[in-house]
């Protein structure tokens, strides 16, 4: 009934064992066409699970603008809106691909991608990379500005990258970064710059010795110091590939993916394959730059809360009890109160991950689609506030929970799978 496995214990352990033994490694960047086939013609890929552009919200749709601007399809925003309205653009969700998106998720042909391998499976995930704060395109903005700062990415930044890790022996070692940075206070979806200083650190030796210019090399690595946020992409990237590998057991009720499109929340369980499982989306709750309130906020949308289903982000809140109060909470307690409540619908503590604040226990490990159903208990999610006009951008930061249909519903057709219902 259960394949290889006597029982959905059984099959969630060896999800987790999977979960454990990832080696993540960062190996390249490369244009997103040449890893992603799809990415031909007028594509581009969105975060969560699948939408067409009349459904989207306004910051996705602002990012397909930006996307159009910098592809070239459209020379301003109304002839890329008419072309986006009468259907001249396929769209895929980022996780058909082995990619992830944060935000809108809204990446096109030349777009570079963070190439993660996961050595342990032989299997690669993909991620943009990160575009600073302010007005960008993974909010919805599409000025002159963002689309000029995604070209500098594309020739200057993705080039210097990609040449500095060639020299590597095999790429930088993911999980020994991330060790090091939740000591440091980053839970890596709402805070990252501890891990996003240490990324700097292994890469500025290979960046030296790159044949690309002075110049690019002192606003390559200025970016990289100025970009707080930078690492949030490889951990988004890390989490999709060693999660995509745990996905190869096929069976049990852990959860290996959660991503939502401003409409939707979905989930995907490990014994439900590609499967999504969606509910409406909710809006985050947090606190707003100046001059911005709850009523603009946009509902949730990104796929970063594959960082959530790994173990980070708001499930390790207490590694990193300087963001309670940026998203609108309180202080420590409140930190622990979050990852103790997180415990209650996972099966056990990733040891590679160990958390001080925490008694040295490790990050929460395999959140159990049947505990978040018993308890009534849903994942918590660190996330960033988009406003819900397009163009505007980020307009504050918060928390939200994913909804419990999603997991009601993939217990459902879990069961009916199995012939237990």
């Amino acid at each position: 009934m259960y394949g290889p496995y006597q029982t959905i214990d059984e099959s969630n352990q060896a999800v987790i064992q999977k979960i454990v033994a990832g080696a993540p490694f960062l190996v390249d960047v490369v244009p997103a066409k040449s890893v992603v086939e799809q990415l031909n013609g007028r594509v581009l890929l969105h975060a969560g699970p699948p939408i067409e552009f009349e459904d989207m919200t306004g910051p996705m749709q602002g990012a397909c603008i930006g996307a159009s601007l910098f592809e070239g399809w459209a020379a301003n925003e109304e002839e890329a809106m008419t072309m986006l309205k009468q259907g001249e653009v396929t769209f895929i969700p980022c996780h058909h691909v082995k990619a992830v998106g944060p935000m809108g998720g809204i990446t096109s042909a030349n777009m570079p991608l963070l190439v993660v391998e996961n050595q342990t499976d032989g299997n690669r995930a993909y991620c943009t990379m990160n575009e600073g704060i302010g007005k960008v395109l993974r909010f919805g903005a599409y000025s002159d500005e963002v689309v000029q700062r995604l070209n500098w990415m594309r020739d200057v930044l993705a080039p210097t990258l990609s040449k500095a890790l060639s020299q590597t022996e095999n790429g930088l070692n993911i999980n020994v970064m991330l060790a090091k940075a939740i000591t440091m206070g980053d839970e890596f979806h709402q805070r990252n710059i501890a891990a996003s200083l240490v990324f700097l650190k292994e890469i500025s030796p290979y960046i030296l010795q790159t044949n690309a210019s002075e110049k690019d090399k002192f606003d390559v690595v200025k970016f990289l110091a100025d970009t707080d946020q930078f690492f949030l992409n490889i951990a988004m990237a890390t989490s999709k590939a060693v999660l995509d590998a745990a996905r190869t057991i096929e069976h049990g009720t852990v959860v290996t993916a959660m991503s939502r499109n401003g409409k939707n929340f979905g989930i995907r369980i490990s014994g439900m394959g590609d499967e999504w499982f969606t509910a409406p989306v909710n809006t985050p709750q947090g606190l707003f730059f100046t001059g911005y309130s709850q009523d603009m906020a946009n509902p949730d949308i990104g796929d970063s809360a594959i960082t959530e289903a790994f173990g980070v982000g708001g499930m390790a809140m207490v590694a990193a009890p300087g963001v309670t109060r940026f998203v609108g909470a309180g202080g420590f307690e409140d930190a622990l109160a979050t990852s103790n409540e997180m415990t209650e619908i996972c099966i056990g503590h990733n040891p590679n991950f160990t958390i001080p604040t925490w008694n040295f226990q490790g990050i929460c490990l395999g959140i159990d689609a049947r505990k978040v159903v018993e308890t009534g208990i849903t994942p918590v999610i660190n996330t960033g506030i988009a406003h819900k006009e397009p163009g505007v951008g980020q307009i504050g930061a918060g928390t939200v929970r994913a909804p419990l249909a999603c997991f009601e519903k993939a217990l459902e057709a879990y069961a009916q799978k199995l012939g237990l219902i």
